[in-house]
């Protein structure tokens, strides 16, 4: 975040790069970068003539040369954004030559998405050397909860564990998908509102009490009667809830529970930080503890994976997903 402030910043007091390569694997920060050069760099009376948007798979390396080439008409500078230019792959590093000399009237945006130059071939070293090169890397999936309350407490908004976890649970880890979503509750709410389960059950339609959240807090908690009866939810609404999601989260707490047994020291923060979780969840894991000794933990996540393997059709084929749950059920009971 502290690198897309520096670019921002820069750009506003006009500080300008004649390249900016945008790369990696999180595609909501380049989209976020290459909006705000498309939106900001040139006045609207300067754009029709001095602004163009390509598309890698549409273009060819010569074509983006070409245009980046071109002086201004009656304006300081033009801009050249080239998006999806991943498609250009085997081509890339012909755009060297030009990043080596750029034309200083031009600002060239390469949104290079889901992939990464080779640091050692030249475009790598002289887009280093003559603009600026930003790699947007994925959050790992404990991060996005966090990557929530931030974008919300900066928009006036503020937002519980709980609800951003269920945010994540749902919607996955995609930022765009996340923001777009986000974006919604913003122009819903009032300034200053905390997002809660029930306002995103409310307006996003994500259920409060029916949902792997619950589902895993209600087993760890040993309580058979909630999980069951989220259980038959699940089943009855197989496809707004997978077997493999389920399945991916309940591992993913074992495998934490586990190393919560292991642990010689449980003071919450010390735990927050060995697991990677928020200190809000650490009495889940206090709870299910006593519920579940190692020994079990051990044996509960063996028969996760086998689960996993059946609801992929490995060594079993056709099963209902709702057996499959039940069956999840009595594996972890």
């Amino acid at each position: 975040m502290d690198d897309i402030k520096k670019i921002v910043g820069d750009i506003k007091a006009g500080n300008l790069k004649p390249i900016y390569f945008l790369m990696g694997e999180e595609a909501y920060y380049i989209d976020k970068i290459a909006g705000f050069i498309e939106d900001n760099v040139l006045d609207e009376s300067e754009k029709g003539f001095n602004q163009m948007v390509m598309y890698g798979k549409d273009v060819s390396v010569d074509d983006i040369v070409a245009n980046a080439k071109r002086f201004p008409m009656m304006a300081e500078r033009q801009v050249v954004i080239v998006k999806e230019a991943q498609h250009l792959s085997r081509t890339i590093e012909q755009l060297t030559a030009y990043v080596e000399q750029p034309q200083p009237s031009t600002v060239l945006v390469i949104c290079y998405k889901y992939g990464k130059l080779d640091k050692r071939k030249k475009l790598y070293k002289a887009v280093n050397k003559n603009g600026l090169l930003y790699e947007s890397k994925k959050l790992y999936d404990n991060q996005v909860a966090d990557w929530i309350r931030r974008v919300l407490k900066g928009k006036g908004y503020g937002i519980s564990p709980k609800s951003a976890a269920l945010l994540v649970e749902y919607l996955g880890t995609d930022l765009s998908i996340i923001s777009n979503q986000l974006d919604k509750l913003t122009l819903i709410l009032e300034k200053g509102t905390e997002i809660s389960p029930e306002v995103i059950e409310t307006h996003i339609g994500i259920s409060k009490d029916y949902n792997n959240f619950e589902l895993k807090k209600a087993i760890g908690e040993r309580d058979l009667a909630r999980a069951a009866r989220i259980i038959t939810y699940f089943g009855q609404n197989p496809k707004d809830h997978p077997l493999v999601v389920t399945i991916t989260l309940l591992n993913t707490f074992f495998t934490q529970l586990l190393q919560y047994h292991g642990m010689l020291d449980h003071n919450p923060q010390q735990v927050s930080k060995q697991l990677g979780v928020n200190p809000y969840f650490v009495g889940e894991f206090k709870v299910a503890a006593r519920n579940y000794p190692m020994k079990r933990v051990s044996h509960i996540i063996s028969s996760l994976r086998q689960l996993d393997l059946k609801g992929k059709g490995v060594g079993a084929q056709n099963v209902p997903q709702a057996d499959l749950l039940k069956e999840l059920l009595v594996s972890v009971f």
